[in-house]
């Protein structure tokens, strides 16, 4: 009797005994975060240093995320981005990552990890607002470079359009037969759009309504229905630029933290 008076104060004591605090649950692999367009991983204005991806490097590190911001050409062709990617990934010290790539980026990856042997280091590939069908603003300023004789003042001038190019529907439907998903990888994304044209960047607001009478729903830079590949895994009211952090509408920090929440969700 008394061993069991015993057994349920035990019991009980268990019971009242406060949970240890459990640490954020994080990716295993470290994360590579993919530049844009004319992107960079980090610029120095007005004295102070910015990245890319604004505020996000930071956020994630107060989670103890291994996070690796990569740089590549800021207009080159895809395949050259590509292959500066590629080089980058494969000179981290881990086995595999998972790739994270904003806008013109996730061709970049796609790419690499299709065409260049990359599938072996990267578990998965999460692209966000990437033209992955193109975009009408390609081809636009293509053809209107064309026609005013632009581009081949610019190539004289040393600066190449290749990039361009490489986002205009035409060109990335043979994109899309060339470069298949790669077995073992997992492809998934987050589209960006805007409802409403006080949500976006006043600079971003003659491409958006351009967009918005071409393609319908966009998020400035990209339509909407151009972001998907593979599981879409959120779809967020952000502008093109709003979703790198900047813009103080869109907390890019906070859903960039649960993005990776989610990879670790699903294993990566």
């Amino acid at each position: 009797m008394a061993a069991g008076g015993a057994f349920l104060l035990w019991r009980r004591s268990r019971r009242r005994r406060p949970a240890a605090p459990r640490r954020p649950a994080e990716p295993r692999l470290p994360v590579v975060l993919a530049h844009g367009l004319f992107g960079f991983d980090e610029i120095v204005m007005g004295g102070a240093r910015h990245a890319y991806f604004r505020g996000v490097p930071d956020r994630l590190a107060e989670s103890s995320w291994d996070v690796r911001l990569s740089r590549v050409p800021r207009a080159g062709s895809v395949e050259v981005r590509a292959r500066e990617l590629a080089a980058f990934v494969r000179s981290l010290d881990a086995p595999k990552v998972n790739v994270v790539a904003h806008s013109m980026g996730g061709l970049d990856a796609r790419y690499a990890i299709s065409r260049l042997g990359l599938s072996e280091r990267v578990a998965s590939l999460t692209t966000v607002g990437t033209p992955h069908r193109g975009t009408p603003l390609a081809d636009l300023g293509v053809g209107l470079s064309a026609r005013v004789g632009l581009r081949r003042a610019l190539e004289a001038a040393g600066m190449r359009l290749d990039a361009f190019d490489d986002l205009t529907a035409a060109r990335l439907e043979v994109f899309n037969v060339e470069v298949p998903d790669a077995p073992g990888v997992a492809y998934g994304c987050v589209v960006g759009a805007v409802r409403h044209r006080r949500q976006v960047n006043p600079l971003l607001l003659a491409s958006y309504l351009y967009l918005r009478g071409r393609a319908g729903d966009n998020d400035g830079v990209v339509p909407a229905a151009s972001q998907l590949w593979g599981n879409v895994l959120a779809q967020i009211e952000a502008d093109h630029w709003a979703q790198i952090g900047w813009s103080r509408r869109f907390d890019a920090g906070e859903f960039y933290a649960g993005l990776l929440r989610e990879l670790r969700g699903r294993g990566f």
